[in-house]
């Protein structure tokens, strides 16, 4: 590794116990903070990708899914620790996204990213500060 990319952000993150690895295509431009009734539950910190772009290993095998609300979307989480790592949809359309957890991933790489705060609670628009 070189100094110069010695201090860029590491794009891979895991579940508590490891199970579940996630591997970003590519340094998340921005994150969203939802304060639905499931996503303040969960803690999620999201950033989203193209469906099928990100690297994900021990999914299935090591997870399990909730499909709730519109049924759009599996918010996946590993079923040994349960720590949510990433959601899907459920028609993988083309142009199709999922979200991945940043809190599964180095505080260091949370740090260099914009948050934006969303409010899926009420309005469904985005209240940044």
């Amino acid at each position: 590794m070189t100094e110069e990319t010695s201090n860029l952000p590491i794009l891979q993150g895991s579940c508590h116990c490891g199970a579940v690895r996630l591997t970003l295509p590519s340094m998340p431009e921005v994150a969203t903070k939802c304060n639905c009734s499931l996503c303040r539950r969960l803690g999620g910190l999201w950033s989203y990708y193209p469906f099928g772009t990100v690297r994900i290993e021990g999914h299935p095998e090591n997870t399990t899914d909730y499909v709730w609300g519109d049924k759009t979307l599996r918010i996946i989480r590993c079923k040994i620790c349960g720590c949510a790592t990433h959601w899907e949809p459920i028609d993988r359309e083309l142009g199709a996204r999922h979200g991945v957890n940043l809190n599964n991933f180095d505080p260091g790489l949370q740090e260099s990213v914009r948050v934006r705060h969303f409010d899926g609670a009420d309005s469904w628009t985005f209240i940044d500060c």
